[in-house]
């Protein structure tokens, strides 16, 4: 359906897609927990969790994320979860699945 302005319009009630976290992503995820945890462990498990529930916002905008990075393939998207975290993702159409692959500190090398 298209807007009075033109744009596309997505049809609200179509299912919402599944963030799926894959192990090599949890891996990541424990590895920035630990590593936060170090130094101020109460704060390492809300901003892990934080971290999980920025993607939660894939369910409904599994295209959020841009696409482009040079040396990743072209079905991977990456999100921007916090200043220095990028989360890296594939959607995954026929299932309305979008499959988190990895978490990675803006100051690793991709992937």
């Amino acid at each position: 359906m298209a807007s009075r302005f033109g744009r596309l319009i997505r049809n609200e009630n179509k299912q919402p897609y599944r963030v799926e976290w894959r192990q090599k992503a949890r891996e990541d995820l424990s590895a920035i927990v630990r590593y936060i945890g170090k130094e101020n462990p109460p704060k390492a498990q809300s901003f892990g969790q934080e971290l999980r529930d920025k993607t939660l916002s894939l369910t409904h905008h599994p295209e959020l994320g841009r696409t482009g990075r040079p040396g990743l393939p072209d079905y991977m998207r990456e999100l921007v979860v916090h200043r220095n975290y990028i989360v890296l993702y594939r959607v995954l159409d026929e299932s309305r699945t979008v499959e988190v692959l990895r978490v990675k500190h803006t100051a690793q090398q991709m992937p």
